[in-house]
């Protein structure tokens, strides 16, 4: 059996394509050259499993979503006295690149530009060359990604050369003794940062990092402290989305960031991570097909930070039995999209093949709308590759039956199911 959730993702996709609404960044003549149709999305899980449809292998620049990952190793190299001396943590209220700084001569946070140039400064210690600085973050961001990761040199030259805004920011740094560096090395390093080549897959991963604690999900790799992870998502939810961040928590509820190349990221702590690309951006600089996609997750699987409905288990299979000719999946606690990409993951694996198959929910406490929806899409799946599909639902968790094919997943008793002696 193939997972639906790719199927899903693409779903997700086509519902927001023909948006047409915002426009690429035209102030750095190489973003101006970006196709504005590309589309794509990838997902993360805590666990490692990846997902993606669309435009997923399509190459782009990090640049803003580069500020809370750059932030993290601040952190974790200084730790958050050191770095709340030169950068604060409340919402700006303003747009990105502002020149703007709170009484005390501070950026107000590190998701605006002032602030992320003062973070990018902080890296490899104030006397570091440009150059070992921009390859410390180059590593890091590699190890974050799970590959190796580059500067796209061409937009580097092309954003430095069309970079008086963000120069005049780092003047006005310099001029109150918050960053030490010449401006235009300062600048070049920053600039260098936001132009890491990278994909959604990369950027759901490096989401997912964040999610996990700091533990890479797919190398296993420890990088950053789970504190660390902490603050970086207190910042991003309240900052991530510029001036726009209070209607986004509202609306969306995922810590999230963008940048002006068209990506978008959101982190659901302990859960996933989720990125997706499309150039065309809304007043704010925040993509807006990629907005509208976040909606959509945030609504249809229930990942609003505040939901009261946020329950789930971090192990939703509790066991699975099986002899030559009958296999059965006990679940376990609240079924919402993270236990269930879990469950179709185990599925998926198991390779089952002209079995009685069933899904055991005795022990589940809930089941969310879009785990019954694809947990049924897994199932007939199974079925049409010959098994024989049911359920055990005692307690009339699955309230809708019906699967896409017209036909209705049938109920089970207990003792239709024996497994080596012992009863379902």
């Amino acid at each position: 059996m193939k997972t639906p959730i790719p199927f899903y993702l693409d779903k997700i996709l086509n519902s927001v394509r023909d948006e047409d609404g915002g426009e690429v960044a035209d102030y750095i003549p190489q973003l101006a050259e970006a196709n504005p149709d590309q589309l794509g999305v990838a997902l993360c899980s805590v666990t490692g499993h990846l997902y993606s449809a669309g435009d997923a292998e399509n190459r782009f620049t990090i640049q803003s979503i580069s500020k809370p990952f750059i932030y993290a190793l601040a952190l974790q190299e200084l730790g958050l006295n050191e770095v709340c001396e030169v950068v604060g943590l409340e919402p700006s209220g303003q747009a990105f690149n502002e020149l703007s700084l709170a009484n005390d001569h501070r950026p107000v946070n590190p998701m605006i530009n002032a602030g992320a140039i003062v973070v990018n400064q902080l890296i490899n210690g104030v006397d570091s060359s440009v150059e070992d600085r921009v390859e410390r973050i180059r590593s890091y961001v590699s190890k974050l990604a799970g590959r190796e990761v580059d500067v796209d040199k061409r937009l580097c030259d092309s954003e430095l050369e069309n970079a008086e805004r963000n120069l005049s920011i780092a003047h006005m740094l310099r001029s109150y003794g918050i960053i030490q560096d010449d401006a235009h090395d300062a600048v070049l390093s920053y600039v260098s940062q936001c132009a890491l080549s990278i994909d959604v897959r990369d950027l759901a991963v490096m989401s997912a990092t964040l999610a996990n604690g700091g533990r890479q999900p797919v190398t296993g790799e420890k990088i950053l402290d789970a504190d660390v992870c902490r603050l970086t998502l207190a910042v991003m939810s309240s900052c991530g989305m510029y001036d726009g961040a209070g209607r986004w928590m509202a609306e969306v509820g995922i810590p999230a960031k963008s940048g002006v190349a068209g990506g978008l990221i959101g982190t659901l702590p302990g859960q996933l991570g989720v990125a997706t690309l499309s150039p065309r951006l809304d007043e704010q600089g925040n993509s807006v097909r990629g907005t509208a996609i976040f909606q959509e997750l945030s609504s249809d699987m229930g990942l609003h930070l505040m939901s009261t409905d946020n329950r789930f288990g971090v192990h939703p299979v509790r066991s699975v039995d099986e002899d030559d000719e009958t296999a059965i999946i006990r679940l376990q606690g609240h079924i919402n999209f993270t236990a269930t990409e879990a469950i179709l993951h185990e599925l998926e694996e198991r390779q089952f093949s002209e079995k009685r198959l069933a899904l055991d929910f005795s022990q589940v406490s809930g089941l969310h709308q879009v785990g019954r929806r694809m947990l049924k899409e897994g199932l007939r799946r199974l079925k049409e590759e010959g098994n024989e599909v049911a359920l055990v639902d005692d307690n009339g968790l699955v309230t809708d039956r019906a699967m896409s094919d017209g036909t209705v997943l049938p109920l089970a008793d207990k003792e239709d199911y024996v497994i080596a002696g012992e009863e379902v």
